[in-house]
């Protein structure tokens, strides 16, 4: 039968928006702050799993957006090109247009 955890602990998150269960007291690592609970494990565990939604580090989220947007824009792009032009319009007179 294993023994229960009754160190207090503290979640830490990183500039890549990783998070991570610190033991509380212990000195925080240089590119990590603490944030959220700090008390049982399970707590802390309870927190990240409610604002850690996506694993993906930041600078890849960034990467992936930054990379769609540019897959959309190019898509934009190739469908304005392969619109046919605007038909010319008339200028009142019966069977006249108006030059280019």
């Amino acid at each position: 039968m294993e023994e229960e955890d009754t160190r207090e602990y503290e979640v830490l998150v990183n500039g890549e928006e990783q998070y991570s269960l610190w033991l509380a007291g212990q000195q925080i690592p240089n590119g990590w702050r603490q944030v959220g609970p700090r008390g049982k494990k399970q707590v802390c565990l309870d927190y990240v799993k409610e604002v850690w939604t996506d694993m993906r580090p930041l600078s890849v989220r960034k990467a992936m957006e930054a990379h769609a947007k540019a897959q959309q824009e190019a898509r934009e792009r190739e469908q304005a090109e392969a619109s046919p032009p605007p038909p010319p319009q008339a200028n009142g007179e019966a069977g006249t247009t108006t030059a280019p």
